[in-house]
């Protein structure tokens, strides 16, 4: 009986998901149908977008979206380097569909970095990368980023210490021994980005990361590593074993 009653439900799925009637579906339709697993990117990106304008359906405003290239990625990726203007120059996008979709970039950055955090201790340099690569590879300027940990390398707090130009972020060992004093930590990681997408350290990572490597010695907080984000690569000084012991 059990295995009748699967047949019957395959029979029925296939005719409702392999009609010519679900095809035709709107995305929002197709998503109670179905859910949204079953939609392309661009049926998911429509229904935020929800309505079209003039002769273009929101389907087909999502198709141009993740078309556009701002001289980086296309599709969804694209969507984190994308400006407001670049968004509102697709026609029947606005400013308040722009800043949604922005904002929906922005939650998929922060839920990304949340659910590796989750539990979980800071084990090598290769897993504190890729739970910041996807946050910060998309950044258009240098962004430096400091964390905090206890003896055991479980993170105590995340501080952004700068935000600069697209070629450099300023940071002091002042201010980065300031944070990790007043967290109470026992080690630190630091973060930046290089826009360019090349991970390779300049003189000035390099002298900076050997002078906060020196001063963790003397203060008893030990540089665990200096890690470079670039687009999907890093550059650890750490596992190229270049902080001063």
């Amino acid at each position: 009986m059990r295995y009748i009653r699967k047949v019957k439900m395959n029979t029925i799925n296939n005719k409702i998901f392999g009609s010519s009637a679900y095809k035709e579906m709107l995305p929002y339709e197709r998503f109670i149908s179905a859910g949204p697993e079953c939609l392309t990117d661009a049926e998911l990106l429509a229904i935020i977008i929800r309505t079209g304008s003039g002769n273009s359906s929101p389907i087909e405003i999502a198709h141009e979206i993740l078309s556009l290239s701002n001289g980086k990625e296309r599709g969804l990726n694209g969507l984190f380097s994308l400006t407001l203007d670049e968004l509102k120059s697709v026609h029947g996008i606005g400013e308040v569909k722009a800043v949604k979709l922005k904002c929906l970039t922005e939650l998929a950055k922060r839920m990304a970095v949340q659910s590796s955090f989750s539990g979980t201790f800071f084990e090598s340099s290769r897993q504190i990368a890729s739970i910041y690569m996807e946050k910060m590879r998309h950044e258009e300027r240098e962004k430096a980023v400091l964390l905090c940990l206890n003896n055991k390398h479980k993170l105590i707090n995340e501080s952004v210490l700068s935000i600069g130009t697209v070629n450099s972020a300023l940071v002091s060992p002042r201010d980065i021994f300031t944070h990790a004093l007043k967290s109470g930590a026992s080690c630190i990681v630091l973060l930046h980005n290089h826009p360019s997408g090349d991970p390779t350290p300049s003189r000035a990572d390099a002298e900076l990361t050997n002078k906060i490597s020196e001063s963790g010695n003397m203060l008893d907080i030990r540089l665990i590593d200096h890690i470079i984000i670039g687009n999907q690569s890093y550059y650890s000084f750490g596992e190229k074993g270049l902080l001063w012991q």
